[in-house]
């Protein structure tokens, strides 16, 4: 109490409603969400190549990948020799066989998206969540050159945020055939072998010009894992892997199904987790002569197959 003059008066405190702090604490809640968000959009936006960048590529062939350096790195850790081998081949020398052989295994609707299959992903995420992380693909050919030119194989939302925005830039910027031929010579297909020419030297001691079914098929299988399903690293799994790009190449219209000694069911896939695996290569087998890569002139066995329609081919380079 407070006395002026005599007279006795009180100071109140005006209360605040409990609906009008529910207010307040909404507001500070959302405004905390929007900055981290522009933070985070921010984080993003900095770990992206230039705009100049990726419209270079139109006409200039990249020199050494993201990926490259991300392998010469991890030998560098682990004390082991890194030798990068590469060799540019224009896609119009390539076999037409292999450019099959990834468009069936790895991006059947590549001539009909703008850079991201969006089921696709929505499959992986469903995937991923049943499974507790990050274990399933969905990336097309061009988030795929994406990741392999700007990126790493690092797991992560933020990764898989710019590497989509790179390839709505790259399917904005170059032509399909264009985005096809970058993949071709830049992805991995073993410890330090880039590029379609290199890999078809390595595996079958030929240019890749004159690849045949099987081989193309072989080369296909080892992308989602190189350093794994790998025919000098383990025959039998490269060799299960090879089976199923051959299926899909046949129920793409693109081999003849009797041709090919292939069933009407799809072999399994290769399990989930052999994607992207980390972790210095495995030492070479010695490969028994049964687990050898077969050639095009001896193909898989299989059971007789029943006879059914074959399915319209997938578009693509002819």
């Amino acid at each position: 109490m407070v006395s002026d003059r005599g007279r006795a008066f009180y100071y109140r405190v005006p209360e605040v409603s409990p609906r009008a702090a529910d207010n307040g604490r909404m507001r500070r809640a959302v405004l905390l969400v929007v900055l981290a968000g522009l933070l985070y959009a921010g984080w993003v936006a900095a770990g992206l190549p230039s705009r100049a960048a990726v419209r270079a590529l139109v006409r200039t062939n990249p020199g050494v990948t993201s990926l490259m350096r991300q392998r010469e790195e991890e030998a560098r850790r682990a004390h082991r020799p890194y030798r990068r081998v590469q060799a540019w081949m224009p896609l119009s020398n390539m076999s037409h066989h292999l450019i099959h052989a990834v468009l069936a295994a790895e991006d059947q609707k590549f001539f009909g998206h703008e850079g991201v299959d969006w089921e696709a992903i929505k499959k992986s995420v469903e995937t991923d969540r049943a499974r507790g992380g990050f274990v399933r693909g969905g990336s097309t050919i061009t988030q795929q050159l994406a990741k392999n030119l700007f990126f790493t194989t690092d797991k992560s939302i933020t990764r898989k945020l710019r590497e989509l925005l790179v390839a709505r830039w790259l399917e904005g910027d170059l032509t399909k055939k264009r985005i096809l031929e970058l993949y071709l010579n830049v992805i991995e297909w073993g410890d330090g072998i880039y590029g379609a020419q290199a890999a078809a030297r390595r595996y079958y001691a030929k240019p890749v010009s004159d690849l045949e079914p099987a081989e193309a098929a072989g080369l296909a299988a080892m992308i989602p894992n190189p350093r794994r399903i790998n025919p000098l690293v383990d025959p039998r799994r490269h060799a299960r892997a090879q089976r199923r790009v051959l299926w899909l190449m046949a129920s793409a219209g693109y081999i003849e199904r009797d041709a090919a000694g292939l069933g009407t069911e799809p072999p399994p896939p290769e399990p989930a987790d052999a994607e992207e695996d980390e972790g210095p290569p495995p030492p070479p087998a010695t490969a028994p002569p049964s687990a050898t890569v077969p050639s095009a002139a001896t193909p898989v066995p299989t059971p007789e197959p029943t006879p059914t329609p074959e399915p319209e081919a997938t578009p693509g380079v002819r």
